[in-house]
């Protein structure tokens, strides 16, 4: 049961810290892309991704101690620093060209961060597909909002 709590707190963590810059004025007046979820999507759904980002790191934590683990435990720290580091790049900074390239860094974790999991446990690789899809989703509203607004202050 340690395990497991201790991943929820880590991950929570991260998400607390991303969590503590959030859309305001600034970002209600941008313009936005076709295919923009509604506001409520994005706490119910991140919230389900930073569960099972949870579980998927404490099935790694309890398996066999060894390099891959190692390894894969270390990506995974790396991907919630890139996460964190998103929302305060986007909303705190309105660096959204910033933000775009933190996102891109952050797929590239994600994605060597499954690999690293899957062969250690095929469950660990599996609970983080729906993140990297809903990174995706991130990247092209990110790139679209950048786009849109390109020329707009901040």
């Amino acid at each position: 049961m340690m395990p497991f709590i201790a991943s929820v707190l880590i991950t929570f963590m991260a998400a607390l810290t991303g969590g503590r810059f959030r859309p305001d004025a600034w970002y209600a007046e941008l313009a936005k892309p076709p295919g923009l979820p509604p506001p409520w999507v994005f706490p119910v759904v991140w919230t389900a991704l930073y569960l099972m980002m949870a579980i998927a790191a404490t099935l790694i934590f309890i398996t066999e101690d060894s390099p891959a683990r190692t390894a894969g435990l270390v990506l995974y720290v790396a991907q919630l620093g890139a996460n964190a580091a998103w929302s305060w790049l986007f909303f705190g900074r309105r660096a959204m060209l910033g933000a775009l390239f933190d996102l891109l860094l952050l797929i590239v974790l994600v994605a060597l961060t499954t690999l690293a999991f899957f062969p250690l446990n095929f469950w660990a690789g599996l609970l983080l597909a729906p993140y990297l899809v809903w990174l995706f989703i991130a990247l092209y509203l990110n790139a679209a909002v950048w786009y849109l607004n390109r020329a707009a202050p901040g």
